[in-house]
């Protein structure tokens, strides 16, 4: 790393969604931003890092940049193995950028990303065993111990959105059925809506059983904040399977701290009550021991940008 390189960085956050952009400086400071929608192929993907890069470097002179990806990384993050939400498959993603940009780039998992953020600047700071829950299109998951990411033996822990809770269950992006992610996500959340509602609702119900295909996990949240019966049904459903979701991780890593981020978490005071309720009945030992701390995150839709950004920062 050279401290004394003042120029900031720029961190993507690449999800299945948005591709997101951030020139960042050195206090984890956002600077400037940009959005566009996520391609679909693996060309325009790349062609679309590039440009969000070049219109950055118009006013700012980036010293190095990191990409939060959402998908599996080889163990020396170098190549995207598998991403369920993009079109990279076993793909030398970093090296192939670093030469068209003509920057150092630094290559790593959208929850790490993210995690790391929250380690070095918002709400994990100084926490010892805790655990990172990125719900959003997905979910994405990181443990950090003593300040190091734990990646597992294959660089690829851990995945606990992909654990499977409803054997044969919704079919999932990642080529299994009834994983987590398929009950308590962003996208999880029409899914659910679907099931619940009849053309003989009102509100959200009807809206959903005539006109699926128009219907956003904003609009769901928006009607269970609106008192919505339909989308008050689908909070409490998600509630429940995310709370499940966290005592199977309190289970096996016993953390003092759980932290929600991603885009779905922006939402948050909507099931975390309830999420925290299911969690603390389902955990082996129900009331005969502590609990972690679950909370949110503190730098929102920034932090795996932030996050990318600094881990770049620490490879200059």
């Amino acid at each position: 790393m050279d401290l004394a390189d003042p120029r900031p960085t720029v961190g993507f956050d690449i999800g299945g969604t948005h591709c997101r952009a951030a020139v960042v400086t050195a206090a984890g400071e956002v600077i400037d931003s940009l959005s566009t929608a996520t391609p679909t192929t693996v060309e325009a993907l790349e062609d679309t890092i590039v440009t969000l890069l070049d219109q950055l470097r118009v006013t700012h002179d980036p010293a190095a940049v990191g990409l939060a990806v959402a998908g599996f990384l080889d163990p020396q993050r170098e190549t995207v193995r598998f991403a369920p939400h993009l079109p990279w498959r076993d793909a030398p993603v970093r090296a192939r950028l670093a030469e068209r940009i003509g920057l150092p780039v630094t290559l790593e998992h959208d929850a790490n990303s993210a995690a790391w953020g929250e380690y070095r600047f918002g709400a994990a700071q100084g926490a010892g065993t805790w655990v990172f829950f990125a719900v959003g299109t997905g979910i994405g998951a990181t443990l950090m111990i003593d300040g190091e990411i734990f990646r597992g033996a294959h660089g690829t822990a851990p995945e606990f959105g992909h654990l499977t809770v409803v054997p044969g269950g919704r079919e999932c992006a990642c080529g299994k059925r009834g994983c987590l992610e398929r009950y308590a996500s962003g996208t999880a959340l029409l899914d659910t809506a679907s099931e619940l509602a009849t053309s003989a609702d009102e509100g959200l119900g009807r809206r959903v059983a005539e006109k699926r295909h128009e219907v956003t996990g904003t609009e769901i949240m928006t009607a269970a904040r609106d008192g919505d019966a339909t989308g008050l049904a689908v909070l409490a459903n998600f509630a429940d399977w995310l709370g499940q979701g966290l005592a199977m991780v309190t289970d096996v890593l016993d953390p003092e701290l759980i932290l929600l981020g991603g885009g779905v978490s922006l939402d948050a005071d909507l099931f975390i009550d309830a999420a925290c309720e299911r969690m603390a009945g389902a955990i082996v030992g129900a009331g005969h021991r502590p609990l972690p701390v679950v909370g949110t995150a503190e730098l929102g839709n920034h932090a795996g940008m932030i996050g990318v950004a600094d881990l770049a920062r620490g490879q200059m």
